[in-house]
């Protein structure tokens, strides 16, 4: 079974039996863009909590 396929069915067991087809594309979604967010950041890296309050100051202060 392919890794995705195998996410996929994770993702059904862990739903309630009664969830509907908007939930599963919905959790997709999330999992699609959580997927997405960690990939840029290895490739492109990320900041600390610290920097990223840093530059919130920056642009909350004005």
């Amino acid at each position: 079974m392919s890794a995705t396929k195998q996410e996929v069915q994770a993702l059904l067991d862990k739903l309630t039996d009664d969830c509907s087809l908007e939930d599963v594309q919905y959790h997709l979604y999330v999992i699609e863009k959580v997927q997405h967010g960690i990939a840029v950041a290895e490739e492109q890296g990320s900041v600390s909590q610290d920097e990223a309050e840093q530059r919130l100051a920056k642009w909350t202060s004005a």
